[in-house]
């Protein structure tokens, strides 16, 4: 994806610590009382060859809040189609696989098209936007997540970080999307849209606030103190008022006590 500029008040939640997953869930189960929560997840047969879906089962099958979950699938046999199908089984609540090279969902396609509804080429998006028409004429759910199955490092914490601020009803968030860092020696285009862009507005928004207490509390035009230089410098430290002992007097001390 380019990069672009986002105009607008974003907000960003980063993750500054480990938080306590147990009761972020334990809100999230009872917040979704009143906003069910469907997960869409969309995937190739060919992921459910790799490590990370079975690492994405297993971690899933701890989030109880999730109402629904829409597996989207494409590029399956009708042997695999049934094989995905047992293995998702173990995920909480409603759990379905569309299979979009199945015949159900091939004559859906030719339906919308002999009535001239373009959905878009074969690709992730089509399958998502299918996902998201099935939980909306399923009217069970009011909040709809997303992530993909190819993530190596997954664990169950990403979801519910992802649903936490649209389900929050304090909260008050309609979007949210997550991201994670791309480690390299280059600032890739989410650290620059998401961290950096950010950090450097709010920074301008303090300057000028900074600047007013600075004139209040420095000194005063012409009233500025000379400062020492050179080894001069180095020898005199803040002092009080009044006498004080000069550096050559605390050399004597300390030449008496070797002495």
């Amino acid at each position: 994806m380019a990069d672009f500029y986002q105009t607008g008040v974003i907000a960003t939640l980063h993750r500054l610590g480990q938080g306590d997953l147990g009761m972020i869930e334990r809100q999230l189960d009872y917040f979704s009382r009143q906003q069910p929560i469907a997960l869409v997840l969309p995937a190739l047969y060919s992921e459910f060859e790799k490590p990370a879906m079975d690492t994405i089962l297993s971690e899933l099958s701890g989030a109880t809040y999730v109402r629904q979950v829409v597996l989207t699938l494409a590029q399956a046999t009708s042997k695999q189609f049934e094989e995905v199908q047992r293995r998702v089984s173990v995920l909480p609540g409603e759990v379905r696989v569309l299979w979009h090279d199945g015949p159900r969902m091939q004559r859906l396609y030719r339906t919308l098209e002999e009535n001239r509804l373009q959905i878009g080429p074969d690709g992730k998006g089509r399958q998502c936007w299918m996902a998201y028409g099935y939980v909306l004429a399923s009217r069970k759910a009011s909040v709809i997540a997303l992530h993909d199955c190819d993530i190596v490092n997954y664990n169950r914490a990403i979801l519910a970080r992802l649903c936490y601020p649209v389900v929050h009803p304090d909260i008050g968030f309609e979007f949210s999307k997550g991201y994670y860092a791309r480690l390299s020696h280059q600032m890739h285009g989410r650290v620059t849209r998401l961290l950096m862009t950010p950090l450097v507005r709010a920074l301008q928004s303090m300057e000028s606030k900074l600047q007013s207490l600075a004139s209040a509390f420095g000194p005063v035009e012409g009233d500025a103190p000379a400062l020492a230089e050179g080894d001069a410098a180095l020898l005199n430290g803040p002092q009080l008022s009044g006498g004080a002992t000069s550096q050559d007097d605390i050399d004597a001390l300390f030449e008496a006590a070797v002495a």
